[in-house]
């Protein structure tokens, strides 16, 4: 499960990394949790890039209630070919989520520790994504996403058995214009490196949205450290 995550990077750098205009509503964020907006890279009518700001949490189009997308934050990739939530999306909806990291917690005695994984090297990078439009009544429409996750990877697996589906820069375009079919297979564990690094407890306050939610954990101490 992925249920936050972090972009240490603004508009004009997601648009020379994903190759799209500049969007000068893409803010630095530290913290972003569910329900917020966030930027997705996707494929406009005329099949070329842009940047969009989106719930994320999906609501499927049939959905009843804005309310549903709190359940649909991330996607499994082992089913979400056949689910009726999001295979029209697999099928003709996919974004990249930009992200510097994402935050996973352990529990450590009597509290969970927060990490921030990120990839070293690779201060930008972008999950795979799912993306619905959802009308309240008559009302405005909504645009939501949804992250999609996999087995964790050798090092995430040392504090959570899931993790986001990272694409490859070199297979942005397969996972965003190609088959349905071949881009699922771009759903699996990311194979490079990973840096697992315990950061300060406010970051499980999804209201703190500030750079400290990066910082060290300085009172961290665990007999098992070396093994992350």
């Amino acid at each position: 499960m992925c249920s936050r995550y972090f972009l240490d990077a603004d508009g004009n750098i997601i648009a020379y990394t994903f190759r799209v205009p500049p969007n000068d509503k893409v803010k630095r964020r530290f913290n972003i949790a569910p329900t917020q907006e966030a930027p997705v890279v996707r494929l406009d009518r005329e099949g070329k890039r842009e940047v969009a700001l989106l719930r994320w949490g999906l609501v499927p189009f049939w959905a009843k209630d804005i309310k549903a997308g709190n359940r649909m934050i991330n996607a499994r990739c082992e089913g979400v070919a056949g689910k009726p939530a999001f295979r029209e999306a697999l099928q003709r909806r996919r974004c990249i989520v930009p992200a510097s990291g994402f935050f996973e917690w352990k529990e450590v005695g009597r509290h969970k520790q927060p990490f921030a994984v990120t990839l070293p090297g690779e201060p930008l990078f972008g999950f795979a994504g799912l993306w619905e439009r959802w009308r309240r009544g008559e009302g405005d429409c909504v645009e939501t996403f949804t992250i999609v996750t996999t087995d964790a990877n050798e090092s995430v697996a040392a504090i959570h058995d899931r993790m986001p589906v990272i694409v490859p820069h070199g297979a942005i375009e397969a996972w965003l214009a190609g088959p349905a079919g071949e881009a699922a297979k771009l759903l699996t564990p990311w194979e490079g490196a990973m840096t697992l690094r315990p950061v300060r407890r406010l970051v499980s306050d999804p209201r703190m949205d500030v750079p400290e939610c990066l910082e060290e954990e300085p009172s961290w101490e665990d007999p098992q450290r070396s093994l992350l």
